[in-house]
């Protein structure tokens, strides 16, 4: 059938091995002008780029226009970070080629600087055709600087410059609000962070780590599963870096990251209850735990080949990573147990208990570390109580990363701090907000915040640029990443202790809730199941005693 044919009878055009794009795009217009060229240079009527909503070129009569002379440069702001690029919209009275240059950035200063070109393009010089909407730029981006090459001997005349925001359209089933407005705007800011990240696969950072990082998904599919119903990017992310890395070799080649693949096959499981997709998993799963069981020595100690790693600012202390393993290896064995389990596998259940037993007679020292006294109380190597008490809540502040964050506000928890675990959230994510964040960083140190711009000001002479003068190891200065879906952890936190909400048998056919209010007035919010959702409201009354309501849809048990 010809395509004039095919048209005529409203048929579906069919291309051999094409693959539909789950995502959908928005126009985001900008908000704000941060910078532009003055005196001669001055763009004419620059005001017509905020808020411009025109997506189509015109022949323009009495313009409402921007005319940019040659040298001439703007910096706008789209108020957000989005994942996508922008589209130019070039006036129809103008007939020649103009050559731009432009610039992305998560920061002002990176948009203003030169930003770093791994795994997406940032800074790139452009030909702008007339009479056309130009579609520029795949990447994570807020600020977008275009600068009019010295070397176009025309102005430039601009109808509208808009963000083309690509994103999955996801319902946010989940949510919490509470008496804190600082905590609602945190844990609406980590589950944007990691549903921009939620594109064809489960990304690391928009920006960069467009990869699909195993372990860094961990805290990824915790937040997911309580925000969101989507199961797609978990199941084909899991299944693309199992495809990835046939046995004996190690996820992303890091043997931690194998052992977050068997914890968050159990999370997921244990979310949404896929007994189909998990089967998919059994051969697989098999054969990795029998391959770790040959990592354990005599003496009950890991000894894990591959990259050693846990998180970046723990990477260079070897007694803190062993201690970490260990407790990793204790936490992946019990879950490979429960996993075999529900599959009917005895000799794979056998080998789980075995090998935990094995690793639980060495007990490895774990110092002042929080990474390491974290994942030994997560595993039941280390009393919560005890690691709480002596490491976790001693200088609170210090020492936390974006992705570790998590598990030690999980220790926390275990320990009965949540009251301490809040305040670390409202300290360390939220000064991340202080400083012009829409989303959550790689990595954060409160130190960087001393005499420092926001990352939505230009920098001036005498602060610290808090994006380009910080970082260490894979994201230093500009090349860090400010939208990383690893830093979305309070979300899921705040929704499994505050909202009290778990899983005690897969899918949340029966379920936990016992809502604490760690010195708040008040909390509210839904939890996704495979059921619906299950609402939870807890208050003080007015002895000061707690007053909780839950509704859970049919088919969930509640206990």
């Amino acid at each position: 059938m010809k395509l004039d044919d095919m048209i005529k009878t409203g048929e579906k055009l069919s291309y051999s091995g094409a693959e539909k794009d789950s995502r959908v795009r928005r126009y985001v217009p900008a908000e704000r002008i941060v910078y532009m060229t003055k005196d001669e240079l001055s763009p004419n009527n620059p005001e017509v780029l905020v808020n411009s909503a025109e997506k189509q070129s015109y022949i323009h009569f009495d313009p409402p226009i921007c005319k940019m002379k040659p040298g001439s440069a703007i910096l706008l702001d789209f108020g957000i970070e989005m994942n996508g690029g922008i589209r130019i919209v070039t006036a129809a009275n103008d007939s020649k080629v103009s050559k731009v240059r432009v610039r992305f950035g998560e920061s002002v200063s990176e948009a203003m600087q030169t930003p770093v070109d791994h795994h997406a393009m940032h800074n790139t010089i452009f030909d702008l055709a007339p009479m056309a909407h130009n579609e520029i730029g795949n990447t994570g981006f807020r600020f977008v600087r275009i600068d009019i090459q010295d070397d176009c001997d025309h102005d430039l005349e601009l109808i509208s410059i808009m963000a083309v925001a690509l994103y999955r359209d996801l319902e946010y089933v989940g949510s919490f609000s509470c008496s804190d407005e600082r905590l609602n705007q945190i844990w609406k800011t980590a589950a944007y962070t990691v549903h921009l990240n939620m594109q064809d696969y489960l990304y690391d950072g928009i920006k960069r780590d467009r990869l699909v990082w195993m372990g860094d998904m961990h805290p990824e599919i915790r937040t997911i599963g309580a925000v969101f119903h989507d199961e797609d990017t978990v199941n084909s992310s899991l299944n693309f870096v199992k495809t990835h890395t046939p046995l004996p070799n190690f996820m992303n080649g890091i043997s931690s990251y194998s052992l977050w693949w068997i914890i968050s096959q159990h999370d997921w499981f244990m979310m949404r209850g896929n007994m189909n997709y998990l089967r998919e998993q059994h051969e697989y799963l098999s054969g990795l735990l029998r391959l770790l069981s040959e990592f354990i020595d005599e003496n009950g100690s890991e000894k894990l080949e591959g990259a050693r790693f846990l998180d970046w600012p723990s990477s260079e202390d070897e007694k803190t990573i062993h201690a970490g393993l260990q407790a990793l290896m204790v936490w992946a064995f019990t879950a490979g147990k429960r996993l075999a389990g529900w599959l009917e596998d005895t000799a794979m259940a056998q080998l789980c208990s075995d090998s935990a037993a094995r690793l639980k007679k060495h007990l490895p020292e774990a110092g002042t570390s929080k990474q390491a006294n974290a994942l030994l109380a997560i595993a039941g190597m280390l009393d919560p109580e005890k690691a709480n008490r002596e490491v976790l809540a001693v200088n609170p502040f210090a020492g936390i990363s974006t992705f570790y964050g998590y598990y030690m506000l999980q220790g926390r928890a275990l320990g009965g701090d949540c009251a301490g675990a809040l305040e670390v959230i409202r300290r360390y994510w939220g000064a991340m907000l202080d400083f012009g964040a829409t989303t959550f960083w790689e990595d954060f140190d409160l130190s960087w915040t001393e005499n420092a711009c926001g990352i939505d000001e230009i920098p001036v002479p005498g602060k610290a640029d808090i994006h380009a003068d910080f970082g260490n190891y894979c994201y230093l200065s500009l090349r860090h990443s400010l939208c990383h879906g690893w830093a979305s952890g309070p979300a899921a936190w705040m929704s499994e202790h505050l909202l009290g909400v778990k899983p005690l048998e897969p899918g949340f056919k029966v379920a936990e809730v016992k809502p604490q209010l760690a010195g708040l007035d008040w909390i509210k919010g839904t939890v996704p199941t495979p059921y619906g959702p299950i609402k939870v409201s807890a208050q003080k009354d007015s002895n000061g005693n707690m007053k909780v309501d839950i509704q859970a849809p049919e088919g969930i048990t509640v206990k």
